[in-house]
C-alpha cells in the first residue's frame, strides 16, 4: 500500500487529489455518482492552425482522462471536449481569407485533429460544435430571460451580472474590483460594463441563425454551459481548461448555469498553466508564435508531448529549444533501453500514486528515470515497466525506437562524416564542420572532441 505525506498526515494514494481552482486548494476527489466521472474541457476556437498553447490543455486533460480510466474503468468516464466554431475571430479570418465559414472550420479542425493524433491524444467521448447546438443555446438563453437573469436590448441579450451574488468567486474577485472592459466584450447596449453578451445580431455577411431576438449568433460563454448541460447534466464532476479561461469565461459559465438550474455547475475546476517562449509571452506581434505544425516539422510528437508534461500541469512552462533537446535526449535513451523488450508491464503503484496526487508528472517521470537506470544494468523487469509507464503517459517508446532505427546511420558512414568534418575544421571552414555535427546529432550521434581526436557515441 502506497502513502504520501500531505497536510500533516499520511494518505493512502489509491485516492485522487486535485487542486480545485474554486476553493484554491488540493482536495480529495469523490465523484458525484460512485465510480462514474463526468468531465468537460474547453477545446479550441478553430480560426487558425493550433499553437503550442492549444496543445498543452489537450495533453494535460488527456492525461487526466487516462488517470480517470485507470481508476474507474473506461466505461465509467464520460469526457466532453468542445469545438468553438462560432466566434468573431473566425468571422474575421473568413473575411481575410475570402473563403466560406464552412471551409475554414473544416480545414482548421482537420489540422487540430491531425496534431492531436501526432501528440498521442485520445479522442473524447463527445466533441460537440457550437454550430450544431444552436437550439440548445437558444433554449438556455430563453430560460435565463424568463427567470430575469438576462435582458434584451437592441437585438442583443445580456446576462445581468448584478443578479448573481457569487459572481467573482472562481477568479477570487469582487464585482466592484473588476476592471471595466478587461477581457470583457465592450458594448454600448449593456446596462453595466460587467454584463456579458449571450446573443448578438449578425449582418448578412456574418454567420447567424433565427432566434426570438432576431437573426444572430451566440456569445462565447453561453456555448459551454449549453453543451455541458446537454451531455453531462446540471452538475458534473470536473470542468477543465487553461488558466486564462478562469476569468471571464469560466466565471461566466458558472453564473449563467447556476442561475438557470439553481444547482452547482461543476464540483472541481482544474486549470493548466500557460506557456512562455524563451521567457516571453507567446504572441504573433513578438514573432514567437509557435504552431504545433511548425514544431512537428522539427520534433517528433512524442518529444513535444514529453516536454509538455515534464513540468507540473499547473506551473508555467518556459518553452525553449534547450527543453526540446533535453527531452529528445531523454526519450532517445529510454527508447534504446527498451529495444529488446517484448512486453510492457504496469509500474508499481507508487508511479500511479504520483499521478493520483494532482497529476504530479515530474515525480512520475523521475520514477521512470530510475527504472531506466535499472534497465541499463540489465534489469528486464525494470525495462518492461519503463515501457509500460511511458505508454500510460502517452509516450510510445517502441514506436520512437523504430523511427530511430529507420533514421540510423552505419558506423562506416559516421566515420566518413567525421573525417570530412575534420577536413573542414583543418581548413577553418567551421560552418560546414558544424553542419556535419548537427547532421550526425539528428541521427543520434554525439561527437566527443578531445585534443586532435574525435570519438563518438550513439545517443
Amino acid at each position: 500500500m502506497t502513502f504520501l505525506f500531505f497536510s500533516g498526515k499520511f494518505i493512502v494514494m489509491s485516492d485522487l487529489y486535485f487542486f480545485n481552482t474554486l476553493n484554491r486548494k488540493k482536495e480529495l476527489f469523490i465523484p458525484i455518482k460512485d465510480d462514474f466521472v463526468k468531465m468537460y474541457v474547453c477545446g479550441p476556437t478553430v480560426y487558425g492552425d493550433p499553437h503550442i498553447g492549444n496543445a498543452r490543455p489537450a495533453i494535460v486533460f488527456d492525461l487526466l482522462y487516462r488517470v480517470l480510466i485507470k481508476k474507474y474503468g473506461i466505461k465509467n468516464v464520460v469526457y466532453v471536449r468542445n469545438i468553438t466554431d462560432v466566434d468573431d475571430k473566425i468571422n474575421n479570418e473568413v473575411k481575410k481569407q475570402k473563403i466560406s465559414h464552412e471551409v475554414l472550420i473544416k480545414n482548421v479542425t482537420k489540422v487540430y485533429h491531425d496534431n492531436l493524433k501526432d501528440l498521442c491524444v485520445l479522442s473524447p467521448n463527445f466533441e460537440p460544435k457550437v454550430s450544431e447546438h444552436i437550439k440548445e443555446i437558444i433554449s438556455f438563453i430563453s430560460g435565463l430571460i424568463e427567470k430575469k437573469y438576462a435582458y434584451i436590448k437592441n437585438e442583443h441579450v445580456f446576462f445581468d451580472v448584478s443578479k448573481y451574488a457569487e459572481y467573482g468567486k472562481l477568479s477570487n474577485q469582487n464585482l466592484s474590483d473588476l476592471i471595466d472592459g478587461v477581457r470583457i466584450e465592450i458594448s454600448k447596449d449593456k446596462e453595466d460594463s460587467n454584463d456579458f453578451v449571450l446573443w448578438k445580431p449578425s449582418d448578412s455577411e456574418t454567420i447567424g441563425w433565427e432566434s426570438p431576438w432576431g437573426y444572430g449568433r451566440p456569445g462565447w460563454h453561453i456555448e459551454c454551459s449549453a453543451m455541458s448541460l446537454k451531455y453531462l447534466g446540471e452538475t458534473f464532476d470536473i470542468h477543465g481548461g487553461g488558466i486564462d479561461l478562469v476569468f471571464p469565461h469560466h466565471e461566466n459559465e458558472i453564473a449563467q448555469s447556476t442561475c438557470l438550474t439553481d444547482k452547482k455547475m461543476a464540483n472541481f475546476w482544474i486549470h493548466n498553466g500557460l506557456i512562455n517562449i524563451n521567457n516571453e509571452k507567446m504572441s504573433k506581434s513578438l514573432g514567437n508564435f509557435l504552431t504545433v505544425n511548425s514544431l512537428l516539422e522539427k520534433w517528433d510528437g512524442a518529444i513535444i508531448r514529453l516536454a509538455l508534461i515534464s513540468s507540473h500541469y499547473r506551473s508555467q512552462i518556459n518553452w525553449t529549444d534547450d527543453l526540446l533537446k533535453e527531452t529528445k535526449e531523454k526519450i532517445t535513451k529510454w527508447s534504446n533501453a527498451i529495444k529488446n523488450v517484448s512486453i510492457a508491464k504496469d509500474p508499481e503503484e507508487s508511479f500511479f500514486a504520483f499521478l493520483y496526487d494532482d497529476l504530479n508528472t515530474p515525480k512520475a517521470l523521475a520514477y521512470l528515470s530510475n527504472l531506466y537506470k535499472l534497465a541499463l544494468g540489465g534489469d528486464i523487469d525494470s525495462a518492461e515497466k519503463l515501457l509500460g509507464g511511458a505508454m500510460f503517459l502517452g509516450i510510445d517508446l517502441k514506436a520512437f525506437y523504430k523511427k530511430l532505427e529507420s533514421n540510423s546511420i552505419s558506423d562506416l558512414e559516421v566515420q566518413k562524416n567525421i573525417d570530412l568534418r575534420n577536413k573542414y575544421r583543418a581548413e577553418n571552414d567551421f560552418v560546414k564542420a558544424d553542419q556535419i555535427r548537427v547532421f550526425l546529432k539528428e541521427k543520434g550521434i554525439d561527437l566527443l572532441d578531445k585534443n586532435d581526436k574525435t570519438d563518438w557515441i550513439r545517443g
